[in-house]
């Protein structure tokens, strides 16, 4: 388990302890901007879907459980540690490159080019990867110089320009459109990228979260954000 996601249980562990029971919800990393509008006085753990598992596994107080992909909260519910998944909506990737490189998807391939991806076990990272594959590019991933805990690190390195390029989601971009530029992956390569939730601990709180991800309200953020319905 890495270092933060041990850092992120002490603190909601923390958060715990003492006053009246806050909703505790783990979410990817990609849902950072959205689920807050959804349910504003949820307490939230962002993160890579992996490390939060991980974390559920490890005894995290979790209440709800929200993934960028149905593997893991799929492997949660198998082991009797959630209730049965959902999916709530689906995204797409792209990939970014920095302001003043010119290259194309397959310049990514070409020595010298630095490209960042989330790590593998990450959703991010692993539909990256897929991608690529699908390309024919796979050589790409010799110029990997940096993996991510999750897509938001991805986004950062590029927006920053501490790298020429990598993969994140199409409702990342809009905070650094100004800093990065889009590359679309071809229909034919892209992966099939769908969120899934699960209640972690029944409860009241847990079910009205998930009603309302699932709901008029809950659709109407994520579309607004640019995610796509199931």
């Amino acid at each position: 388990m890495r270092a933060g996601a041990l850092l992120l249980i002490a603190v909601a562990l923390a958060a715990c302890g003492g006053g009246s029971h806050s909703l505790a919800v783990f979410a990817a990393a990609s849902l950072t901007d959205v689920l807050p509008k959804i349910d504003d006085a949820a307490r939230y753990s962002f993160g890579g879907s992996d490390d939060l598992a991980a974390q559920i596994r490890e005894g995290a107080p979790a209440d709800v459980y929200a993934s960028a992909s149905p593997k893991y909260p799929a492997e949660l519910h198998a082991a009797g540690l959630a209730g049965a998944p959902r999916i709530f909506a689906t995204n797409r990737l792209v990939a970014i490159v920095r302001r003043g490189y010119t290259g194309d998807l397959w310049s990514l391939t070409q020595p010298g080019v630095k490209v960042v991806l989330a790590a593998e076990g990450v959703p991010a990272g692993d539909y990256a990867r897929q991608a690529l594959q699908s390309l024919g590019a796979d050589a790409a991933l010799d110029n990997v110089v940096s993996e991510e805990d999750d897509v938001k690190g991805v986004l950062t390195k590029v927006a920053l320009g501490e790298a020429d390029a990598g993969f994140v989601y199409a409702t990342d971009v809009e905070p650094v459109a100004s800093k990065v530029r889009v590359l679309e992956i071809p229909a034919s390569a892209q992966p099939r990228i769908e969120y899934s939730v699960a209640v972690v601990h029944e409860g009241e709180q847990a079910d009205d979260f998930v009603r309302r991800l699932l709901g008029p309200d809950g659709r109407a953020a994520l579309r607004e954000a640019g995610f796509e319905a199931p």
